[in-house]
């Protein structure tokens, strides 16, 4: 075989297995499922982590692609719809911002916008052992314990919880809308409750009597404190009083007889004795005791 058909039949070889491999290829793509565009629509997120009664600027959100089939209910397309708007609920970093999280248009910012219909928002002072060393934080609740002490000197000191299932609004700090416009927080030794009309009276008048703590309570326990509370005598228990205390059965129902004397114990008789006593042709005898 001559050089020129050897170079023919290496170079058909080539182009049959070049064809096997491209049919190859194209079977297994022809074979892969179509892959579909995801619509996407513009959400309105937090550009970081945004606190409770913040007010929204253009540097707090920016927009992000979200897709269109899972839309967050109450979500935002435009960034001018939530300028200038107060949040009432903690927002965290790339969360969108919906109708939940934000005040109403033209409510504010800070802690007003955040009360519910119907309740109040209660500041009472407190300290690193009052807050539970520090653990108590916005979103936490607590139940309200008051310390009284009585007034009069045969009055007892008494502890109880006043209001239960309490939740914190916030915790070391306070809002003052005349000192702060933009709703920022002013650092302060102070817990804000959010409470119930009538509770706002228990606990404001058990920190005018007296000295209230908080105790920290787990967010799935519901149930309602209920206690009688503690007095001082019944930290260790009472001593009966003497009006209490049972009488002899000797005196109780009949007259005590009078004790009898008792008799001495005769003296001890001393034992005598005889010495007989012989003097030449005498004798004696004489007693001796």
């Amino acid at each position: 075989m001559n050089r020129n058909n050897r170079t023919v039949i290496v170079l058909a070889i080539a182009v049959i297995m070049a064809g096997i491999a491209s049919f190859g290829v194209y079977r297994v793509i022809a074979s892969m499922p179509a892959r579909q565009e995801v619509k996407t629509v513009s959400v309105v997120v937090a550009a970081h982590p945004l606190r409770l009664g913040t007010r929204i600027t253009k540097d707090h959100v920016k927009l992000v692609s979200w897709p269109a089939d899972n839309q967050v209910p109450g979500a935002y397309g435009k960034i001018e719809d939530v300028l200038e708007r107060g949040v009432i609920s903690p927002l965290s970093e790339n969360e969108p911002l919906s109708d939940s999280k934000l005040a109403a248009v033209a409510a504010g910012a800070g802690l007003p916008p955040s009360i519910p219909d119907g309740m109040r928002a209660l500041s009472v002072k407190v300290n690193e052992v009052v807050g539970v060393a520090g653990f108590v934080v916005p979103g936490t609740r607590v139940d309200v314990m008051a310390t009284i002490a009585g007034r009069q000197q045969d009055e007892q000191s008494t502890t109880r919880v006043v209001v239960s299932n309490v939740q914190v609004l916030t915790a070391g700090t306070r809002y003052d809308q005349e000192k702060a416009k933009d709703g920022e927080a002013i650092p302060s030794t102070v817990v804000t409750l959010l409470v119930r009309p009538e509770d706002a009276e228990r606990v404001t008048l058990a920190a005018t009597e007296g000295h209230l703590m908080l105790m920290l309570r787990n967010p799935l326990d519901v149930a309602p404190t209920q206690t009688t509370g503690v007095r001082t005598a019944g930290l260790f228990g009472t001593q009966p009083s003497a009006a209490s205390v049972p009488a002899p059965k000797s005196v109780v129902g009949r007259r005590a007889k009078p004790l009898e004397p008792i008799a001495a114990p005769p003296a001890p008789v001393q034992k005598a004795y005889t010495v007989e006593a012989i003097r030449g042709a005498k004798r004696t005898e004489e007693v001796i005791r």
